[in-house]
């Protein structure tokens, strides 16, 4: 049954198209959120190159692409409601392009700098355009002091910005697209200003919470100084005509599969409407 309807979707889509981000009015049940939890766990525990982490730490800072070996991710990045929402957002029929859970432990998870998904995935990977969209599910209470994302509205317009010059043909190493030291950043001063001139949000809410993003937006999040973990799932719906033709990174960071993807819902995954503000 859908949660939201195709006008609650339009609607969504109008807000997102002028501020480049919105929240979405469902939430994901304890139940679920617990499950995933508790694979996000489990992953972490294991070795393999998907798994990266702190600088200098054996902390874990994320896990890529695990939607291709833990079922219950990739049942998730098939949910009904979730492909509807990124099919309207993004206006065309979407695979998934990218998964990640992004890992703030509890007063060690450091800072993301100021930057631009789509640098990446256009400089690296030849991604025609930023016909793709974001999806975040917080699996974790996100507030103030753990590290939440923050987004300046309105910057998805102002196309990519302090782009460096290639220094060698094919790109930076992948790590640095994973890392603290990103090859790709939005300078502190420009962040700044345009902070000044569009103003930021913080991206905060209970657990099972969702919003979306778009690939252009400029972002960061600050390092976790709370007693709090935050841990943020994300997953980049592309689409379908706009894949890039060769990518070169590993692919637990660029699926290589551009099928549409098909929805199907499971049990284990429910939502629940979010209570009226």
């Amino acid at each position: 049954m859908s949660v939201v309807t195709e006008a609650a979707l339009t609607g969504l889509k109008a807000v997102y198209d002028r501020d480049g981000w919105c929240e979405i009015s469902y939430r994901f049940t304890e139940q679920a959120v617990a499950l995933l939890k508790e694979r996000v766990t489990a992953n972490s525990q294991e070795r393999r190159p998907e798994v990266v982490y702190e600088k200098d730490s054996d902390t874990v800072r994320g896990i890529h692409g695990c939607h291709a070996f833990d079922d219950a991710f990739d049942a998730l990045v098939r949910h009904p409601q979730l492909v509807a929402l990124a099919e309207e957002l993004t206006g065309r029929p979407v695979y998934v392009y990218q998964f990640k859970v992004n890992l703030k432990q509890a007063r060690e998870g450091a800072a993301w700098p100021w930057h631009q998904d789509y640098a990446f995935w256009s400089e690296e990977d030849g991604m025609p355009g930023a016909h793709a969209v974001n999806i975040a599910l917080s699996l974790d209470d996100i507030h103030e002091g753990n590290g939440p994302l923050v987004v300046l509205p309105g910057s998805h317009r102002l196309g990519l910005l302090d782009l460096p010059e290639k220094e060698q043909e094919g790109g930076s190493a992948w790590q640095q697209h994973v890392a603290v030291d990103l090859a790709y950043t939005v300078s502190e001063e420009r962040a700044e200003k345009l902070a000044a001139e569009f103003g930021r949000v913080l991206i905060t809410g209970k657990a099972g919470t969702v919003h979306a993003f778009h690939p252009s937006i400029v972002h960061s999040s600050s390092s976790n100084i709370s007693p709090d973990r935050r841990a943020l799932l994300l997953i980049t719906y592309n689409a379908v005509d706009n894949a890039p033709e060769n990518p070169t990174r590993p692919e637990f960071l660029v699926t290589r599969d551009s099928t549409r993807v098909t929805p199907v819902s499971d049990d284990r995954l429910g939502l629940e409407l979010l209570p009226p503000a």
